[in-house]
């Protein structure tokens, strides 16, 4: 039986297209580059916070509210602008006693805690800010992180040394195969730039001696993948 017409021909078609679309892509080699730079903090955050206990909801809100002005004024007080600390958390909850002899558990008293973000823009000075809030009746202090702020420098230094890594991957590809680099046919980012690393306090919050902190050093990573058009080896 005979294949109809139209069916050949498709099929002729499609052979003589082809070549057409391997011209569509050009032989190349593709890496991926890579690239870190680091550099000293510049911005340290941490979380402060005063929790009180009373027998009625009032006393607690009360002793809180004032504890908290403490430690808003020490802040003030030690230089830290009002655009940098703000309520993170503000709360107020029953606390529950255990009656043995009925298994009940009534209401006992109640405890109001309130919580401030703080923004260091000095780093120097993020182990006397935490004593200081101590000192002025802060009892749980955590949470802290440091950060570049001006990071977009570091990243454009860490791309340019990704492309250089990406070629030098290239060259050791193209010679190990007989032929040369040509143009670039295509760059793009991989991921987001992230932080890598992080420092973090090393201190028990209400220690006596001074607040030791470490801020170490923020280090970003950049990957890049480039396509680069190879020709024969000369």
């Amino acid at each position: 039986m005979k294949k109809p017409a139209t069916l050949v021909a498709i099929f002729a078609a499609a052979l003589l297209a082809t070549p057409a679309l391997a011209d569509d892509f050009p032989a190349a080699i593709s890496v991926s580059g890579e690239a870190t730079v680091s550099a000293a903090p510049d911005l340290a955050q941490i979380d402060a916070g005063v929790a009180n206990d009373a027998k009625t909801a009032k006393e607690a809100s009360d002793a809180n509210n004032a504890a908290m002005g403490k430690v808003l004024l020490a802040l003030k007080g030690a230089g830290i602008a009002e655009k940098d600390y703000q309520t993170s958390r503000l709360s107020l909850q029953p606390q529950y006693g255990q009656n043995k002899s009925t298994g009940a558990t009534p209401v006992v008293g109640f405890r109001a805690s309130n919580r401030v973000t703080v923004k260091i823009r000095d780093v120097t000075k993020v182990a006397s800010i935490i004593d200081t809030l101590v000192g002025a009746g802060a009892n749980d202090i955590g949470n802290i992180s440091f950060e570049v702020t001006q990071a977009s420098k570091l990243l454009d230094d860490a791309r340019e040394q990704a492309v250089v890594d990406a070629r030098r991957k290239a060259e050791i590809y193209a010679k190990a195969t007989g032929v040369t680099l040509g143009a670039p046919l295509s760059v793009s980012e991989g991921n987001a730039p992230m932080p890598l690393f992080k420092g973090r306090m090393a201190v028990a919050p209400m220690a006596a001696a001074p607040a030791a902190v470490a801020p170490g050093e923020e280090t970003l990573s950049v990957t890049v993948n480039v396509s680069w058009a190879i020709k024969a080896g000369q």
